[in-house]
């Protein structure tokens, strides 16, 4: 399909209401599958592969544009799948899809598996590689997907998901759904790789990086495997800085985007910069993140409060994580063995044991993780788990331990503004009630991580 966006309504203080949603997306899907039906196109649809995130992204709303999504292509004769874009993420449970698409039937649902799924659309060179990432590695990239998107027979793929800053790609979601969300080991863990060793303080927050360039070049040449796709793109911010802002009721759709092409995304990477980026006048001397426990049960996933704030943090700083959700480190065993293994390290020690440690050096991307959880000795982190987690785990993969309820005791979220707050006893810290919805920087690191 030629590039059309059929859909692009957004701006920083807009706050689309469920009916609107419904309506505005309801009504450019119609748009979609009369352009197809039209004269010179594909034809209408007959079946359509949805790719929705996983629970880890429910503040997305891409489980309600799942939804809606269903029911119209349903109403419109189209057999349906949906295929979530697991990553390496384990797979949803029964109880996570019914919170998350109420309305779609679970007999719809696929499981990604990123180690046996898959299929190479075709590769990308060395060279080529090397060139967009300065040099940071050299080494070819395959571009994978689950196979049902290539052999499973659907005319159109539908791809959905927020457009947020990203440790790996710079703004998440496009060709990351797709191509990091259904790929395979391979896959993820140069493009995970690629991403920490060219830098993340460098793309965060931005549109095109080297990671985007690779997504965005694996689709461009090998794309045309695939069926056409829609993509269907979120922008979410708080609604405040009330205490609760990570609450579903108090998030607010700044943008709702839906084309075939680059432009879509464009656009909506554009408004996440504007509402989703918080530009710092002075250093964090101390942080307080809260994890919220039904969204952050591993470190692979809260480790984005040390990602999203490391830009704002002052030397010699403490940054607090609560997390009363937290589990276990990795989403998959065998990262979580690998994390527990080597640690929370600086990058120049976790690029010696890819140098003498076989077994890191064939997963690179929980080797990107750990470089990205690492502060580099600028400031502490200290987490704050739960049952889950002992203080003699968290201790022996590099963070600091802290006895949750003492802290709760003192940092009260219900209570807390987002942004800065001042303690009875005078202490100023800063609170983020959920690192998924943005990113903080100083206006010095933000600027000076130039491409």
């Amino acid at each position: 399909m030629a590039e059309k966006t059929f859909l692009n309504t957004g701006g920083a203080t807009l706050d689309l209401a469920d009916a609107e949603i419904d309506a505005l997306f309801s009504e450019a899907l119609a748009k979609v599958l009369a352009d197809m039906a039209a004269a010179g196109g594909p034809g209408k649809p007959a079946s359509a592969l949805l790719i929705p995130p996983d629970i880890t992204r429910f503040h997305s709303r891409a489980g309600f544009l799942t939804d809606i999504a269903c029911r119209e292509l349903t109403r419109a004769g189209i057999s349906l799948a949906v295929l979530p874009a697991l990553g390496t993420h384990i797979p949803l449970s029964g109880a996570e899809i019914e919170r998350m698409f109420p309305h779609t039937p679970k007999s719809l649902f696929r499981i990604h598996d990123w180690r046996n799924d898959v299929v190479e659309l075709g590769r990308i060179e060395k060279e080529w590689i090397e060139n967009v990432t300065q040099g940071a590695v050299s080494y070819d990239w395959p571009v994978q997907v689950n196979k049902l998107l290539r052999d499973g027979g659907f005319d159109l793929i539908i791809s959905l998901g927020q457009v947020v800053p990203h440790e790996v790609t710079g703004m998440a979601n496009h060709a990351k759904n797709i191509l990091v969300g259904t790929g395979g080991k391979e896959a993820i863990d140069k493009s995970h790789f690629a991403g920490a060793a060219f830098g993340m303080e460098r793309m965060m927050g931005r549109t095109d990086t080297p990671v985007r360039a690779m997504l965005d070049e694996g689709l461009a040449r090998f794309g045309g495997k695939l069926p056409p796709i829609l993509w269907v793109l979120t922008v979410i911010s708080a609604r405040g800085t009330s205490a609760a802002a990570d609450k579903s009721g108090s998030l607010a759709m700044r943008g709702l985007y839906t084309g075939f092409g680059r432009e879509c995304f464009e656009q909506a990477a554009a408004l996440a910069r504007q509402v989703n980026v918080d530009i710092l006048d002075e250093p964090v001397h101390k942080a307080v993140v809260y994890l919220e426990p039904e969204e952050f049960r591993t470190t692979w996933l809260g480790n984005k409060a040390v990602y999203r704030t490391r830009m704002a943090m002052a030397d010699g700083g403490e940054l607090l994580i609560i997390a009363p959700g937290l589990e276990r480190f990795g989403e998959d065993k065998g990262i979580d063995a690998l994390i527990r293994k080597h640690g929370y390290r600086p990058a120049k020690v976790i690029r010696e044991k890819i140098a003498t440690n076989e077994e890191l050096a064939d997963s690179l991307s929980a080797a990107a993780h750990l470089i990205h959880g690492s502060s580099e000795g600028r400031f502490s982190v200290r987490y704050c788990p739960g049952p889950g987690l002992s203080r003699q785990e968290i201790e022996a993969v590099g963070f600091e331990w802290g006895d949750i309820n003492e802290v709760v005791a003192r940092y009260d979220i219900h209570k807390l503004a987002a942004g800065w707050n001042t303690h009875a006893d005078g202490e100023r810290f800063f609170f983020v009630p959920n690192p998924a919805l943005g990113l903080w920087a100083l206006h010095n690191t933000f600027e000076s991580g130039n491409l």
